[in-house]
């Protein structure tokens, strides 16, 4: 963290502080939002800025509207959220660059914010525009990277406009937190037993952090649909299970296999998997060994040995990270195994374990447990954190640096 600037490094007293965020939040058909976690994550870095009397012009992207504006995917809605969660008038600009944005940033007093329009109405922000960027740096003095949940992302705004802002570029206090609690896996500096719980239907993102985590982790626990590359290349039968369909997977397993068999014993599959004869929570159930799964069948969650087993494990570990659920959780019938996992790691942290969460699906088992306060931090961003647990330093944070 030494090399990395934060917000603390900066008095941002009549300045102007370009922001971006990542308010890229869930909403339900009333544009209400139904998970505000990024956007309190992001309130003390505003906070900061604003009592040393500075001006904060926020940028972020909202949804997938490919360069098209519409009303769909404006951030308006998010005007009223912030300026009761804030306590001060958030003022809105429906343009990110021109001579709209800049009068309104001139108008803006210290001490007061800006919100403008998704950076992804335009085309260039996912294309790392050089030109897009320069209209944007207009906007600040000072450019804060806060939005760990896109660090990954090759954009305009995460990786181009930072390079002009030489020496006066930062990351905020969420991403802050983010670095430091990863460096916990990353550099094996948690309290040990350390285990790692990785679910979720896809493999090939993953499969390199099993490669990365095997030195130092003591537990490596994998469940969901990641599973059944692991028991077909053993030799046993899956079914009709999703398996991605991919010869590096198979190759890396392979590898994983032959260079780290003497800590094979490291990673632990599940045992049992309950399994359905089609893709519905209404589907014919059975619990069999998850490596004699029929033709015709497939596994949708682990079993109760394999829930047994999973869950003593977390209850002797010190420091725990997991994401990606252990089975298809959003079917009532199919979501025991994963709520059984949330429970667990919540308990266990109020013994005294560090836990962190990431991912949406994980995040939202918690919830369904009513157990989402009880983690020690849940991570804003999925992808960026599969992205750092590969040992890759985030694009974000190396725009940064440079």
């Amino acid at each position: 963290m030494k090399e990395i600037k934060t917000v603390d490094d900066f008095n941002f007293e009549n300045k102007t502080a370009l922001v971006r965020v990542d308010f890229n939040v869930p909403i339900n058909k009333l544009h209400e939002i139904t998970d505000d976690t990024r956007i309190r994550y992001s309130i003390p870095t505003i906070q900061k800025i604003i009592s040393e009397k500075g001006k904060i012009v926020l940028i972020s992207h909202f949804g997938r509207p490919k360069g098209i504006p519409s009303q769909t995917f404006s951030l308006k809605f998010l005007v009223d959220y912030l300026s009761k969660q804030l306590k001060i008038t958030v003022n809105f600009c429906e343009n990110c660059i021109g001579k709209i944005p800049l009068k309104k940033v001139d108008e803006l007093k210290y001490g007061e914010i800006l919100l403008l329009e998704n950076l992804r109405f335009y085309k260039e922000e996912e294309k790392e525009n050089e030109n897009f960027a320069y209209e944007l740096s207009k906007l600040g003095d000072i450019y804060v990277n806060d939005a760990f949940g896109v660090a990954h992302r090759y954009h305009t705004s995460i990786t181009i406009l930072p390079k002009f802002f030489s020496g006066k570029k930062c990351i905020g206090l969420l991403m802050k937190k983010e670095i430091q609690y990863l460096d916990q896996f990353l550099l094996g500096k948690g309290k040990k037993p350390i285990t790692i719980l990785l679910g979720g239907a896809k493999i090939s993102s993953k499969i390199e952090i099993i490669e990365n985590i095997i030195d130092f982790a003591d537990y490596i626990l994998i469940g969901g649909g990641m599973s059944y590359p692991f028991i077909k290349i053993k030799g046993g039968m899956v079914g009709d299970s999703i398996i991605e369909k991919n010869k590096k997977i198979e190759k890396t397993l392979k590898k994983i296999f032959r260079k780290y068999h003497n800590k094979i014993n490291i990673i632990h599959l599940p045992k049992d998997v309950v399994i359905a004869d089609s893709f519905k929570n209404e589907s014919n159930t059975k619990i069999v060994p998850i490596d004699s799964i029929p033709n015709g069948w497939m596994g949708l969650d682990i079993g109760p040995y394999s829930i047994k087993n999973f869950c003593q494990i977390i209850e002797k570990s010190k420091t725990i990270l997991w994401n990606g659920p252990v089975g298809v959780f959003e079917f009532e019938n199919f979501s025991l195994g994963t709520r059984s996992i949330a429970k667990a790691i919540a308990n266990r942290t109020e013994k005294g374990a560090f836990s962190l969460v990431g991912g949406g699906d994980s995040i939202a088992s918690l919830k369904m447990e009513n157990c989402e306060n009880k983690i020690s931090y849940l991570s804003t961003g999925g992808g960026a954190m599969l992205a750092s647990l590969k040992n890759k330093m985030l694009p974000g944070i190396s725009a940064i640096i440079l």
